[in-house]
């Protein structure tokens, strides 16, 4: 689509959009539409943390656990480069997180990789994966171990409605490459799952038709357990995998990618309208596992739409929401909304539900959860030197929650423990878990 039609296609759609909503929210679409910063109340201004970690709102505080330089319960180092994590009930009111480790051959020494077995090994040669913690209620760590050995890079994921998480690779390494000899033996690219009664590492299985491309999460709709997927590319899909067995992921499915019924083949990172929803169909993916990177070429080649680095992924209340992490007129990240339809013939609808105006509103949104009252939580990884947690109200508001006060690393992996009282936190490097709590109940 031409510039001119797109620029036409933005203002019109944001005069018809904005027409629809109440006088309230036609304000706020507006000051988005003309990118100014719009902020929310949130919890209040941060307070500056004397240990200077994590700054946070009045009333909130704190607690450190499995960082790099301690050791996981079996006396192994645990390992670093903490990313995505999802917390699950477990008995007696304790929570278990699992968690990534986005290790990667040829980093530095004081990057400590994930140790195993070498027959519990998916790659021997690869030091990514996973540890699971065990938290209780009282936000003490009780053991903590290695889960999945043997992997690349991983990055993001999601919980299984069946109590499991994906793990996802954000690589498509092989050995046959040139740059990768002697770097690793087997082919990545692929999501591992991994039980939450898992004591210890699982035998690895790469999941090969939910794809080899540069995964980032996945996120799954309880109506039709089709699983929702994001690639961390700046040409990346939006996905879709229909399983055979909805709890045998092992067994096989479809793969399909986003198309927008309208603009086929259209990039979305730049001019794209406010809050205008646009029907979808799905395309199918014939060759879910090639030799190459090709995945998003065949599915750009049949009509999917095109995102700028599309990485955290939730669902809520009949509702997916994905961060496009460089998208938008700023290229400073866009959050978007996919609606499903009621069956797996009827695509549904996505929309563009928030874009950043400006550094100091969303500065490159990644992982993201939605909180138990409702507003989106979403980990910054800017190209400045601070980061935050940033809240979403369902208005599109936007509000600082927290800061990074230690370094220029990202946060990573927020999710909340199954009461909702706990908010879990990694930061990336040098890895370490954190437990925030405090007075929730000001955002009802």
């Amino acid at each position: 689509m031409g510039l001119q039609r797109r620029r036409f296609l933005t203002l019109a759609a944001a005069g018809m959009g904005a027409a629809l909503l109440p006088q309230g929210l036609q304000l706020l679409y507006q000051r988005a539409a003309r990118g100014q910063s719009v902020r929310g109340r949130g919890f209040g201004p941060l307070v500056k943390d004397p240990n200077g970690l994590l700054d946070l709102p009045a009333g909130f505080q704190y607690r450190v656990f499995s960082k790099l330089g301690d050791r996981l319960s079996d006396g192994t180092p645990v390992p670093t480069l903490h990313d995505g994590m999802a917390a699950f009930p477990g008995p007696d009111g304790t929570t278990i997180l699992i968690r990534n480790h986005e290790m990667y051959p040829g980093l530095p020494r004081t990057f400590q990789g994930v140790v195993a077995p070498k027959e519990k090994m998916y790659d021997p040669l690869a030091p990514g994966g996973t540890t699971t913690l065990v938290v209780s209620k009282e936000r003490q760590l009780l053991k903590h171990y290695v889960s999945l050995a043997g992997t690349l890079r991983n990055c993001g994921g999601g919980k299984t409605l069946w109590g499991s998480w994906i793990s996802c690779e954000e690589t498509v390494a092989t050995p046959e490459h040139p740059a990768n000899r002697g770097l690793v033996q087997k082919r990545h690219g692929y999501n591992f799952e991994v039980p939450i009664r898992a004591q210890g590492p699982v035998t690895p299985v790469p999941l090969k038709a939910m794809g080899r491309f540069q995964h980032e999460a996945i996120a799954i709709d309880p109506k039709t357990n089709i699983i929702y997927q994001t690639e961390d590319r700046g040409d990346s899909l939006f996905y879709r995998f229909i399983p055979k067995e909805p709890t045998n992921l092992a067994a096989g499915g479809q793969l399909q990618a986003l198309k927008i019924k309208r603009y086929p083949k259209i990039n979305t990172g730049q001019d794209f309208p406010l809050r205008q929803p646009f029907e979808v169909e799905w395309v199918d993916i014939t060759e879910p596992d090639p030799p190459l990177d090709t995945v998003r070429y065949e599915g750009h080649d049949k009509g999917a739409a095109q995102f700028v680095r599309s990485e955290g992924l939730c669902y809520h209340n009949g509702q997916f929401y994905f961060t496009a992490t460089s998208g938008g007129n700023k290229r400073l990240g866009q959050i978007w909304r996919y609606r499903p339809g009621g069956t797996s013939a009827d695509g549904g609808t996505i929309e563009l539900f928030v874009e950043s105006p400006g550094k100091a509103v969303l500065d490159y949104p990644d992982n993201l959860t939605m909180a138990p009252w409702g507003d989106l939580i979403c980990c910054e990884d800017g190209h400045d030197a601070v980061n935050h947690l940033v809240g979403i109200t369902p208005q599109g508001e936007i509000y600082t929650f927290a800061r990074n006060a230690l370094n220029d690393q990202e946060l990573a992996g927020i999710c909340f423990s199954p009461d909702g009282q706990t908010m879990f936190v990694n930061l990336y490097h040098p890895g370490m878990t954190s437990a925030i709590w405090g007075p929730w109940d000001r955002r009802g």
